[in-house]
């Protein structure tokens, strides 16, 4: 029995620190520019949002990627913008995400 509720106790703290890693937010003292203006293409069908770019941690730095049109997952769902959070020690991305 010690064995086992050693075992749960030590999966938890893994899933945990997972978990705390998965939400960390990189600091960075000076934000990326805009990207170079990109012609967004036409709209498939009046289904479809267009989900904007977005700024990826890559290697030591932020890389864009672009914008694309997509559907919602749900109907009545909206896409929300990511954008730059000012932060104590620099700026944040916030990631787009739906909201309903």
């Amino acid at each position: 029995m010690k064995k086992y509720f050693s075992k749960i106790v030590m999966m938890l703290i893994i899933a945990i620190s997972f978990s705390a890693a998965a939400d960390a937010q990189i600091i960075v003292k000076v934000r990326p520019g805009p990207p170079a203006y990109r012609v967004r293409p036409a709209r498939p069908s009046p289904a479809y949002v267009w989900m904007g770019g977005n700024y990826v941690w890559r290697g030591n730095q932020y890389a864009y990627t672009d914008g694309y049109w997509t559907t919602p997952p749900q109907p009545g769902h909206v896409w929300v913008e990511g954008h730059w959070k000012h932060r104590r020690g620099g700026w944040v991305w916030i990631p787009g995400h739906w909201r309903r």
